[in-house]
């Protein structure tokens, strides 16, 4: 699988153009907590997550739909949100998370990858940067065995 580097993807976030003003930055978590931290490092908003689960390690998806994991623990109402995660492949949990996030005034969506309003890229899937390969394994420490 092909894969981008941590510059790649920081030279596209200091050329997109974002026009708009948010009052909040919301990342689905777990692939969209680096993206949203990226992205933080730029617009300086308050920022929360949102703990959404569809898909595995392997990208496939878990079940029918993605699962929200936590309650929301923040409040979006009347507020101008921009939704970052780290791919927009099929939509799903995005439009999942824009379900759980309705009481906003306006959502606007934010990918590394994929179709957003605000994409850095939008091709085939690649490894994003900080992304473990899939044969690492754990260092143990020296008490315990294998």
């Amino acid at each position: 699988m092909a894969a981008k580097s941590f510059e790649d993807i920081h030279r596209r976030l200091r050329e997109i153009d974002i026009p708009e003003s948010f009052d909040l930055l919301v990342a689905i978590a777990s692939g969209g907590i680096i993206p949203g931290a990226l992205l933080n490092e730029r617009l300086r908003l308050p920022f929360d997550l949102l703990h959404i689960n569809f898909r595995d390690a392997d990208h496939a998806p878990r079940g029918p739909q993605p699962v929200l994991l936590r309650p929301l623990g923040f409040d979006c109402a009347g507020k101008r949100v921009l939704l970052a995660d780290d791919r927009v492949k099929t939509g799903t949990t995005i439009a999942f998370a824009r379900h759980l996030l309705s009481a906003a005034r306006a959502i606007k969506t934010f990918a590394i990858n994929g179709s957003a309003d605000y994409a850095l890229f939008n091709e085939d899937c690649f490894r994003m940067p900080w992304r473990i390969a899939e044969n690492f394994q754990p260092r143990m420490d020296a008490n315990e065995h294998r």
